[in-house]
Parts: structure tokens; C-alpha cells; sequence
């Protein structure tokens, strides 16, 4: 489980594509403090398990099935990337719940700065709109943010400095694709309304009730 509080900007030293897989080795110093062979890196919000280490970088294996669902197919090497390392127990939990199973991707349609702030609106997928709501949580590429607005095609987030210095997300530009990854809060609501029975009709009616004098 990760927080959304990126810890560092890595780069991606190098790629290696299998047919529907790859094998990143992304370079890195604060992440691999403790950092041992089998632990979880998120990369840009999707956890990737550490496969091995040197004194500057990890490599990670990614999967079809993440390569289908993030940004990560996308990279290039020399992309810069948000890495947060997963939550110890007794840390801090500074931002929201993330478990880096990115939910889709979204595209970034525009950047407006507003004072010390950048407005960030991000063109969203139907499906997984339905989980955001104003004041709510949402990461896009693993940082931990608060939605300022929803409409019906998309959401706004506002950076402020410390958020736009410390990660990637001002170095976007309009039609770039991010990770996104809805509050599991939000989503397990939604499953379980989904799933509840329907109540059964009464069968109390105007009709009903004026027979009866009411």
C-alpha cells in the first residue's frame, strides 16, 4: 500500500520489450534506502515488485495486463518518473490510499495557472468517472490529490509549488496520458450497490390507498 507522497523523481535508464511484456530498470537514490529484492516500488502510481538492485537503479518486471492499463507501455528511456516506495508501518499517512492498481489512464487536456497554483484538467474514461467526486481523492501517476471539480467528460485538480516541484505532473503537456487510480473507498461502494438486491415491489399504489380512505 502506498501513501501518493512521492518520494523522488527517478529516470528510466532502460527498457527491454518482450512481445507483450518489458523489463524497466529505472535510476534512482532515496527509493533504494532499505529497499531489498521482492519489495514494491509504485512508478508513476502502478507497484512494480523490485526484481533487482544496484547502488543507483532497480529493475522491474512489468506484465501485459499493466502495460493495457497504465502509461507505462509509453515510456522512453530518459522519461522521468514518480517513485513512492510502499507504506511502512508505522509511517505517516500523508496522503490517501493507494494501492497502485491503476484503474486506467486519462488524458490531460489543459494547464492554467491561477496565482501560485496550475489548474490540471483531465479528460476521463465513463467508467471510472463515476468514482470521483468533488473533495475526493484521486492519484494520477501515483501523486495523491484532492478533485477541485468534476464534470461530465472529465475532472480538475489544482497543484500548488511543493506538489508541482516534487513530481512530474507540470511537466505534462495537453494529449499526454496519465495513470489514474479512484479512491478504493469509492470503488468498493459502488461494487457492493451494485450487487445488493433489488427491493421487491410493494405494491402499495395511489389506487391502493384512495380504496382504503386514504
Amino acid at each position: 500500500m502506498f501513501t501518493g507522497i512521492i518520494e523522488e523523481i527517478g529516470r528510466i535508464a532502460r527498457i527491454e520489450r518482450g512481445a507483450r511484456s518489458a523489463r524497466l530498470t529505472i535510476e534512482a537514490e532515496t527509493v533504494l534506502e532499505g529497499t531489498k529484492t521482492g519489495d514494491s516500488i509504485a512508478t508513476n502510481g502502478v507497484c512494480l515488485t523490485v526484481t533487482s538492485l544496484t547502488a543507483h537503479a532497480f529493475t522491474a518486471d512489468v506484465m501485459a495486463e499493466t502495460l493495457r492499463r497504465s502509461s507505462l507501455g509509453g515510456l522512453q528511456s530518459g522519461a522521468a518518473v514518480n517513485l513512492e516506495r510502499a507504506m511502512p508501518a508505522d509511517g505517516r499517512f500523508g496522503g490517501h490510499i493507494v494501492s497502485g492498481h491503476i484503474d486506467g489512464t486519462g488524458t490531460v487536456t489543459a494547464l492554467r495557472r491561477e496565482d501560485n497554483a496550475v489548474w490540471v484538467t483531465v479528460k476521463t474514461p465513463a467508467a471510472l468517472l463515476r468514482y470521483l467526486v468533488e473533495k475526493g481523492s484521486i492519484a494520477i501517476d501515483g501523486v495523491s490529490l484532492t478533485v477541485a471539480a468534476v464534470t461530465d467528460t472529465g475532472f480538475a485538480v489544482s497543484i500548488i509549488p511543493h506538489t508541482g516541484a516534487q513530481t512530474t505532473l507540470l511537466t505534462r503537456h495537453p494529449g499526454d496520458t496519465v495513470n489514474l487510480e479512484c479512491d478504493i473507498i469509492g470503488k468498493y461502494v459502488g461494487r457492493l450497490l451494485a450487487s445488493a438486491p433489488q427491493p421487491r415491489a410493494s405494491g402499495l399504489t395511489m389506487e391502493v390507498l384512495t380504496k382504503y380512505g386514504f
